[in-house]
């Protein structure tokens, strides 16, 4: 147990120095490519070497539209999806006009603006095909249907939290919203591109661990390589109970145990959830392919494959704050709020 503490300990404080050999392992797919003689980069113990900045932005949708027959785009429609999303940051970067009107009273006073929004421009390539979706299993590209106990489960949650306002206590608030969890499932597991911004990830790998901490609330993962003994069912972390372990030169991470609070697109993860990754290094990054069991919420498995490219720049810490600092001003205006409401209320009678 000690032992394995250390290695983690180890991993973690390699964090700190991760821009050095990461620029490294970038600059050496770099040359080589750049050569037409790319060589898969290995570490010392002689497997391949993930370390690392990439990214797997990209405007590929995550389901496939039903609109869209086939599993691959035409260089046609992948231009026209392309310019689109161009002409789209283009006009959202027109200056504001200073002579607009305030917002109306009670209405939002907007947000981020396109400044911080980097959701890509890039149709995602896998094995030289333009993808139409990041699903490729079952073959329309979109994630099945729930099971009958799934639609269930989903339906109890949806009563449970009907009974409070969104504002009514802090657990209602997102896990995002709370810099718990990255938004959306940027940490993963699976590890999915988000359509807003922060898709990027560093790799920090040694002989028995790998972390992968993604620049969204910088969550990191620290994955033992090894067959050491799995948590007890009942212990649930955030991003669960992951094992890695060697399959030729491809790196296979399989999770369990993830905490039922961390929802993947609404629905929560049940003790019979595993999730498969596969990573595979390719020229220019890393081929990453996922697989979603769980026969108690979905009729079938399902899965996909996102590449991920080099980035070749450092990811700097994402400071999350606004749960920190923001979220006793939210429930108290909320109060507030109720206040007000209630003394209107007692003035009409």
């Amino acid at each position: 147990m000690i032992a394995r503490y250390s290695s983690l300990l180890v991993v973690l404080c390699l964090i700190t120095a991760a821009v050095g050999p990461v620029a490294s392992a970038a600059a050496q797919q770099s040359q080589a490519s750049a050569s037409g003689d790319w060589v898969m980069p290995r570490t010392p113990d002689g497997h391949p070497d993930f370390q690392g900045t990439w990214t797997n932005v990209t405007i590929t949708p995550f389901e496939r539209p039903e609109d869209q027959d086939s599993p691959v785009l035409s260089w046609e429609e992948v231009q026209e999806r392309q310019d689109r999303e161009v002409a789209r940051v283009v006009s959202r970067a027109q200056p504001s006009d200073p002579n607009r009107g305030a917002p109306r009273a009670g209405g939002s006073v907007g947000g981020y603006n396109n400044v911080y929004i980097d959701r890509g421009n890039n149709i995602a390539t896998v094995n030289g095909e333009y993808r139409s979706s990041l699903i490729t299993v079952p073959a329309d590209g979109r994630r099945p249907d729930l099971t009958a106990e799934g639609q269930q489960r989903m339906a109890e949650r949806r009563a449970l939290r009907g009974q409070f306002a969104q504002y009514d206590h802090p657990e209602l608030r997102p896990l995002g919203e709370r810099c718990i969890m990255s938004f959306g499932s940027s940490a993963g597991p699976p590890m999915i591109p988000n359509t807003f911004y922060n898709n990027n990830y560093i790799f920090v790998q040694t002989a028995d661990h790998i972390l992968i901490m993604s620049e969204m609330v910088h969550d990191a993962r620290v994955i033992e390589i090894g067959d050491s003994p799995r948590l007890p069912a009942h212990v649930r972390p955030w991003m669960g109970d992951s094992r890695a372990r060697w399959e030729g030169d491809a790196l296979v991470i399989e999770t369990t145990n993830i905490n039922p609070q961390q929802t993947f697109r609404g629905i929560p993860p049940t003790e019979h959830l595993v999730v498969n990754e596969r990573l595979t290094r390719v020229e220019g990054g890393i081929l990453y392919e996922f697989t979603v069991d769980d026969p108690t919420t979905y009729s079938s498995a399902w899965g996909g494959e996102i590449p991920f490219r080099a980035l070749n720049d450092r990811v700097y810490e994402y400071a999350c704050h606004e749960g920190n600092y923001a979220l006793s001003n939210i429930l108290s205006g909320e109060r507030y709020q109720e206040r007000m409401e209630a003394e209107e209320e007692s003035n009409r009678r």
